[in-house]
């Protein structure tokens, strides 16, 4: 199945899931509102065992683009489409792998942590850029990424905004596997084939278990980031940062 920004094809039990807007891979509801549409009606497909979400170009995804489409006219709208549909994700009951090549960032990390798996390289770089662009976290990054890295680590990512990069992804387990320089999507495949070898009803039973109550915390959270948002998307050092990134030069935050 392809469309414009988004392919799916099924083979020995792993479908692969494709994000097509090169170089950044920017979403927006479409294209979230698309993966997820596809990721659920691979669960009622026999033939799929496993998801490998994955994208085109140079990175994974860089989140929204602020600088351009709904974003760049009504953050707060945008965010609002955005959430119900990201939402949904956490209902998929296929395990999903997701190849993460260049960089993870802002929602692009959001939509890696919901996978249960990342496969990086040692040069993927994992960026919680929020606080760097002058607002609070989103797309159910509150829950995920403590839920995989721990508390602290997260609270690192998040304050700081700075750069993780594979090794220590790999040493803080945001990574599972760490690819050699072009076998990310083999790595990726390795992996999903493992867990497609094993029993299907078995594999979603064990990992509804691990993600009981999942889907809630992270419709609780999304609510909570988006009101946080709404406050931080105000003021002046949420402008600074946002007209900063676009700009490719360091913020300068005031406080207002």
């Amino acid at each position: 199945m392809l469309n414009d920004d988004l392919s799916v094809a099924v083979a020995d039990g792993v479908a692969l899931l494709e994000m097509r807007r090169p170089p950044a891979n920017h979403f927006d509801e479409a294209l979230i509102g698309r993966v997820v549409d596809a990721a659920r009606g691979l669960d009622d497909d026999p033939a799929c065992r496993v998801i490998i979400l994955a994208s085109e170009g140079r990175h994974f995804c860089a989140g929204a683009d602020f600088g351009g489409g709904d974003f760049a006219s009504d953050h707060v709208a945008a965010a609002e489409r955005l959430y119900r549909r990201a939402a949904e994700l956490f209902d998929v009951r296929t395990p999903i792998v997701a190849a993460v090549q260049g960089t993870a960032v802002g929602g692009g990390l959001g939509l890696a942590c919901a996978a249960d798996f990342r496969v990086a390289e040692e040069s993927t770089r994992f960026v919680a850029n929020f606080a760097r662009l002058g607002f609070h976290q989103g797309f159910g990054v509150s829950v995920t990424l403590p839920e995989i890295v721990g508390r602290q680590a997260a609270a690192d990512m998040l304050m700081t905004g700075r750069r993780v990069g594979g090794e220590e992804a790999l040493r803080l387990r945001l990574a599972d596997r760490l690819a050699e320089p072009g076998r990310l999507r083999a790595v990726a495949r390795e992996l999903a084939a493992e867990i497609a070898a094993s029993a299907p009803l078995a594999v979603r039973s064990i990992r509804a278990t691990l993600r009981r109550g999942l889907a809630e915390r992270v419709r609780a959270a999304l609510e909570h980031e988006l009101a946080e948002q709404k406050i931080l998307w105000a003021t002046k050092d949420s402008a600074e940062g946002i007209a900063a990134s676009l700009a490719r030069r360091t913020p300068v935050f005031t406080g207002e």
